[in-house]
């Protein structure tokens, strides 16, 4: 037999010919893996769902005045008031009949001096709502902002020494505020000057005048922004010169804020605070990563007041627009958010719309 005949064993037909080909390709529109198998029912999505937002998350911000029966709409911030200490009952009440989580409280008073001594008047609007909230026994929890910038006649949230900031002067008024604002029953304070040790300060002072289980919600990342204008204008504080940029964050820096925390963490802080809530989502995360403690965040005034502009041109649809917002900042680690649409939407979330 001639060599030429001699011929290679064909290959097997068992094995696959091309080796680019995998040997069991699933038949055209067969997928091992099939994402969307979990979204065929607004059953199956609300089974799934990762992130879910409830009302007990939630804190609406009030702005309490002096005075009874005054409830005057805040042209700057749709669907908010301000409100005395009698209506800020019943507005607490409607809220916990929602079983919205929270109430945080600004105080707007007709008076202010040069040292913000009216932050630490028990007499005030703060002081007076709180105990009103707290003789009407709502299931609600009651957080007390500490901060001179409403109660000083320059605006500003410390002390001056001539237009320089005196962060350690400031310190004794801010410890004076919370502890007025706790014996009137504040479950919860929260310093949000951003001075240098004001937690500390805040915590030796509560614990000294007696008040240890009050907690403290540290606004902890606190940049200075764009986004605050509305809420200048609705707690009648704005600087009278100059910005805060020489004690709220640079809105460029990350790795500061999350020093700001880890020092509110040693000082004694219960919770952490990022704010603005949208434009710190990536804070938020890295909070989440490194920190045992409870965070918040605020959804401030300029965020909802871009969401009602583009809700009042059509470009969005608000209710899905917001409970969409509210669930990116869950989503990026929040378990608590301060929001102006607190009782809004709590009232979405009860309905079988918002589960969808």
């Amino acid at each position: 037999m001639a060599l030429t005949d001699i011929r290679p064993p064909e290959p097997s037909r068992a094995l696959p010919s091309d080796p680019q080909t995998p040997p069991h390709e699933p038949a055209p529109g067969s997928y091992v893996h099939r994402p969307r198998r979990l979204r065929t029912s607004p059953a199956m999505r609300a089974l799934v769902r990762e992130t879910r937002l409830t009302p007990q998350q939630l804190i609406a911000p009030l702005f309490v005045v002096p005075g009874s029966g005054v409830h005057d709409p805040i042209p700057a911030l749709a669907n908010q008031f301000r409100v005395s200490p009698d209506v800020a009952v019943d507005v607490a009440r409607s809220l916990a009949d929602r079983h919205v989580g929270g109430v945080l409280l600004f105080g707007v008073p007709t008076a202010k001096d040069p040292a913000g001594a009216g932050a630490a008047d028990p007499d005030g609007p703060v002081p007076a709502a709180l105990r009103a909230i707290r003789a009407a026994g709502l299931p609600i929890v009651t957080v007390a902002d500490v901060c001179l910038c409403e109660y000083t006649t320059h605006g500003h949230c410390g002390l001056l020494d001539g237009e320089r900031i005196d962060n350690d002067r400031t310190l004794p008024a801010l410890a004076a505020a919370a502890v007025a604002y706790a014996r009137a029953g504040a479950d919860i304070v929260a310093p949000s000057a951003m001075m240098d040790g004001q937690v500390r300060a805040i915590r030796s002072g509560l614990d000294e005048a007696g008040f240890p289980t009050t907690s403290i919600l540290a606004y902890s990342s606190k940049h200075a922004s764009a986004f605050y204008g509305p809420f200048r204008h609705a707690a009648n504080s704005a600087p009278a010169f100059g910005d805060r940029r020489s004690y709220q964050m640079d809105a460029g820096n990350g790795r500061e804020a999350l020093r700001e925390m880890a020092l509110d963490v040693d000082e004694g802080a219960d919770m952490l605070m990022v704010k603005p809530a949208i434009t710190s989502l990536d804070l938020l995360a890295e909070a989440r990563r490194r920190f045992d403690l409870p965070l918040a965040a605020y959804q401030v005034s300029g965020e909802l007041a871009m969401l009602e502009a583009a809700a009042a041109i059509d470009a969005v649809d608000r209710r899905r627009a917001a409970l969409e917002l509210l669930t990116a900042i869950a989503r990026a680690g929040a378990d608590m958010i301060v929001t102006y649409l607190a009782a809004e939407a709590a009232a979405w979330l009860g309905e079988p719309e918002a589960r969808s």
